[in-house]
C-alpha cells in the first residue's frame, strides 16, 4: 500500500515538471519575441533629490557651504493612493495641505520631492509610513552665512551657481555623486507600479572638487558681527599685507542666498557689492600724496603756515580747521597727522599731477585687482586724465583731497596700505587659492605670488611713521590699540554732491595696518554716509583689528 502510494506521488510530480517545461517551450517558442520586447520596453527613469556640489573653503578648510542640515523627503505617490490617515499624518508633519497632497498623489506617478528641516525628517521616520523615504543632507546656505557677496548663490530651479564663486566654478564644483530616486518606468516613462522605487547613488563622477578660498572663515566671523554691531552700510577689506591674500570682505547690507528673487527689485540694493564698487576717498588718497612727494623729494620746507584755507584761483579750498583760524605752522608729518588740506593742495601742485597719478597707478588705482579673473567681479575705479586741455590747479586740488575724478574700491585702498604696511612691496591680491579634492589634494593651483617694488622702504617707513601719528595725535586718535600692539592709519571724509535727511551726504573711511611691527593686515572700512571717518570708520577699525589680536588670528 505504502509503495503504491509513492509510486503515484512520483507520477505526479512528473507530470507538472512535464507540463512546466511544455509551458516553458511554448513561450519560449511561440511568445519568445513578444516578452523580449516587452521586457525591453521597461526603463529606468532617474530623478535626481540630493544633487552632489563640491564646497566652497576658507584658508583653513573651514567650509563656508553646506554647514546647516536638512531632510529630503521622497513621498513615492503611486504606494500612497487612497491611503487617507497617511496622507493626513504627512502633510500635517511637512506643513502641507491635505487636499493639494491628496491631488498630487492622484496624478502623479513619479516621486514628489520636499526639501523640509532635520526635525520634520526626523518624525516621518518615526512615523515608519510605508511609501515615504527621507534622506539627511546639508543645507547649502543656512542663516549664518557668511562671505555671501562672494560666495554667491545657486538658481533654485537647478541648483547651478547664478553669482560670485559658485557662478564662476559650476563646472568645478558640480561634481561627485547625486542621490537619485530610480524608478522602473514603461516605454512612455509611467512607472510601473509594483516594481518600486529604488534609492540609490547614481553611477561615480569622480571625487568631489572644493574651491579653496584666501578667506579665513574667523577674521571673516569678527568683520561681519562688528559691522552688525556698528549697523555699518558699507565695506570692509582685511588683506595680509605679506603676500596679498584677501582673508575679509564684507559688504552691508546683504542677503539671504535662499531668497534671492526677493532682492532683485530692492531699493537696499542688497546684493550690490560695495567691497569692490568705487568711491570717493576723501583724505585717504593723501597717502599717495606723500609717497609722490618723498619719492620724488619734493615735498615742503618745515615752515608752511596753514591759516584754515587755501586759495586756488578765484576757490577758497577750506581746511577741518578753518573755523579755528588754521594749524599755523606744520611740516608734512603733522599736516599728514591732522589732514591739513590747504598743506596737501600747495605740495601737490608744486610736484604736478602727472607725478601722483603716475604713484597712484604703481599703487593699484585705475584698474581692476586681478580678482575678476578669480570669480569676483570688480570695479578699477577711475583717475583725472591729466592730458585734457584744461586741467587746471583747482582740478589738482581736488585730486589731492581725493575728490572729483579720483574713484577707488575698498578692496584697492586695503591693498594701497598693504603696500605701504610691507616695506613698499605691491603684492599680486588673491582671493582664490585652490582646488583641492575631498582628500585635501591639490588638484590645481588659482594663487598668483608676485611682488614688485613701487616705492622705496625708506619711504614706505615714513608713511608708516607719519600713519602711526594720525593715531596717536592726529584725526584717528579715537583708535586705541596701544595693547595689542597699536596701528597706523589714515581718515577721510569725501563729499559725494549727493544730498540725504542728514544733509549732504559724506561718505566716511579709515585705512590702517596693525600691529605696528611687524604688520601683519591692513584693513580698509567704508560708511556709506557716514559723515566723518573718524567717527564712522575708525571705531569699526578698532573693534576689528582688537578683535582679530586679541583672538590671535
Amino acid at each position: 500500500m505504502e509503495d503504491k502510494r509513492r509510486k503515484l506521488l512520483l507520477i505526479g510530480i512528473y507530470m507538472i515538471f512535464v507540463a512546466l517545461m511544455a509551458r516553458m517551450s511554448y513561450f519560449q517558442l511561440f511568445q519568445g519575441e513578444e516578452l523580449s520586447k516587452a521586457a525591453s520596453s521597461q526603463k529606468f527613469a532617474d530623478i535626481v533629490i540630493d544633487k552632489a556640489r563640491g564646497n566652497i573653503l576658507d584658508r583653513n578648510v573651514i567650509s563656508f557651504t553646506e554647514r546647516g542640515t536638512s531632510s529630503i523627503v521622497v513621498i513615492k505617490t503611486l504606494m500612497l493612493r487612497g491611503r487617507e490617515e497617511d496622507i493626513e499624518e504627512i502633510s500635517a508633519v511637512l506643513g502641507l495641505k491635505p487636499a493639494k497632497l491628496r491631488r498630487e498623489i492622484d496624478i502623479r506617478k513619479e516621486p514628489i520631492i520636499v526639501e523640509t528641516g532635520e526635525e520634520e525628517g526626523r518624525k516621518l521616520v518615526n512615523s515608519r509610513i510605508n511609501g515615504v523615504s527621507v534622506i539627511y543632507t546639508r543645507k547649502r546656505y543656512d542663516e549664518n552665512s557668511l562671505a555671501r557677496h562672494v560666495i554667491g548663490y545657486l538658481n533654485k530651479s537647478d541648483q547651478i551657481g547664478a553669482a560670485g564663486i559658485e557662478a564662476y566654478y559650476e563646472n568645478i564644483l558640480n561634481s561627485g555623486t547625486d542621490k537619485i530616486v530610480g524608478v522602473v518606468t514603461d516605454a512612455t516613462d509611467n512607472p510601473l507600479y509594483g516594481l518600486g522605487y529604488r534609492l540609490m547613488d547614481e553611477e561615480e563622477k569622480g571625487k568631489k572638487l572644493n574651491v579653496k578660498l584666501t578667506l579665513d572663515y574667523h577674521i571673516q566671523k569678527i568683520v561681519e558681527e562688528v559691522m552688525e554691531e556698528h549697523n555699518v552700510s558699507g565695506a570692509v577689506v582685511v588683506e595680509d599685507v605679506n603676500n596679498g591674500d584677501i582673508v575679509a570682505i564684507a559688504s552691508k547690507p546683504d542677503f539671504d542666498q535662499n531668497r534671492v528673487d526677493e532682492y532683485l527689485d530692492s531699493p537696499g540694493k542688497e546684493l550690490f557689492n560695495k567691497a569692490v564698487a568705487s568711491y570717493n576717498l576723501g583724505s585717504v588718497f593723501k597717502i599717495i600724496d606723500a609717497a609722490s612727494a618723498l619719492e620724488s623729494h619734493q615735498y615742503l620746507e618745515d615752515s608752511y603756515f596753514c591759516k584754515g584755507y587755501i586759495e586756488v584761483g578765484d576757490k577758497i579750498v577750506k581746511c577741518g580747521s578753518y573755523d579755528t583760524g588754521g594749524h599755523g605752522k606744520v611740516d608734512i608729518t603733522r599736516a599728514f597727522a591732522l589732514s591739513c588740506n590747504p598743506y596737501l593742495i600747495e605740495l601737490s601742485i608744486r610736484m604736478g599731477p602727472e607725478r601722483i597719478i603716475d604713484m597712484a597707478r604703481k599703487l593699484g588705482f585705475g584698474s581692476i585687482t586681478g580678482i575678476k579673473s578669480q570669480g569676483v567681479d570688480e570695479s578699477g575705479g577711475s583717475l583725472p586724465d591729466t592730458g585734457k586741455k584744461y586741467f587746471t590747479h583747482g582740478d589738482t586740488a581736488n585730486m589731492a583731497i581725493g575728490q572729483g575724478e579720483v574713484l577707488a574700491t575698498p578692496l584697492q585702498v586695503a591693498d594701497l596700505v598693504a603696500t605701504v604696511a610691507n616695506g613698499g612691496i605691491k603684492n599680486k591680491i588673491n582671493i582664490v587659492d585652490s582646488i583641492i579634492d575631498e582628500d585635501g589634494n591639490k588638484v590645481s593651483n588659482i594663487k598668483k605670488q608676485e611682488g614688485i617694488r613701487v616705492m622705496s622702504k625708506k619711504t614706505s617707513d615714513i608713511i608708516r611713521s607719519m600713519m602711526e601719528e594720525v593715531v596717536d595725535t592726529g584725526t584717528g586718535a579715537v583708535v586705541r590699540l596701544e595693547e595689542y600692539g597699536g596701528s597706523g592709519g589714515k581718515t577721510g571724509s569725501a563729499e559725494t554732491g549727493l544730498s540725504s535727511e542728514k544733509g549732504n551726504v559724506v561718505q566716511a573711511w579709515f585705512a590702517g595696518y596693525f600691529p605696528r611691527v611687524n604688520p601683519k593686515y591692513s584693513v580698509a572700512v567704508f560708511v556709506e554716509d557716514g559723515r566723518a571717518g573718524n567717527k564712522a570708520a575708525a571705531p569699526v577699525f578698532e573693534a576689528i583689528a582688537e578683535e582679530i589680536m586679541k583672538k590671535g588670528y
